[in-house]
């Protein structure tokens, strides 16, 4: 596994190798003691699978508050991503900054997302899913989000959003 450090603090991109032979390949996608190294949580306590139907579904901006605050692992297994990072937490270097970059089943690679740093993606393919691991359980009473066109942020989407919950499509604009 190779760990590259992002535009967010706090934030990696793992690439698993892989090893290659007559019969495909195989790849390590977690090591507790690699991401130890890394100075990353290596505890994940929750594990959700999503699937999205449609290309062009939005899920996100979410966190979690404190005293709820999670780490997540996200990886694509099926489809492609484009996964997205809000960094909001204050007094961070990287405060209301973000990143989007691409993940797919075709890579595996993984995104490792900090604590108080939000998170969503866009499905760019049918039929995706994405593998989730978190160091906390989901709280309802500490879900969080930001909408996914929120002028204060200025994300960038590569593709017209076509589903997107109610929720996620309604929240207001964001208040510093």
């Amino acid at each position: 596994m190779t760990f590259e450090t992002l535009a967010i603090e706090g934030a990696m991109l793992i690439r698993p190798q892989r090893l290659e032979d007559d019969r495909g390949w195989f790849a390590r996608v977690f090591c507790a003691e690699e991401l130890a190294r890394q100075g990353l949580v290596t505890r994940f306590v929750q594990h959700s699978l999503s699937h999205s139907r449609e290309r062009g579904t939005l899920r996100g901006v979410h966190w979690q508050a404190a005293p709820h605050e999670e780490v997540k692992l996200v990886h694509c297994t099926s489809g492609r991503i484009w996964d997205v990072l809000l960094d909001l937490r204050e007094g961070s270097p990287s405060y209301r900054q973000h990143l989007g970059l691409e993940l797919s089943a075709f890579d595996h690679q993984l995104l490792y997302v900090p604590q108080g740093v939000a998170h969503g993606f866009l499905t760019l393919t049918d039929h995706t899913e994405v593998y989730y691991q978190m160091s906390a359980p989901y709280r309802p009473e500490a879900a969080r989000g930001v909408r996914w066109d929120d002028p204060a942020f200025g994300i960038g989407w590569p593709e017209p959003v076509r589903v997107i919950s109610e929720r996620d499509a309604t929240y207001p604009d964001f208040d510093a």
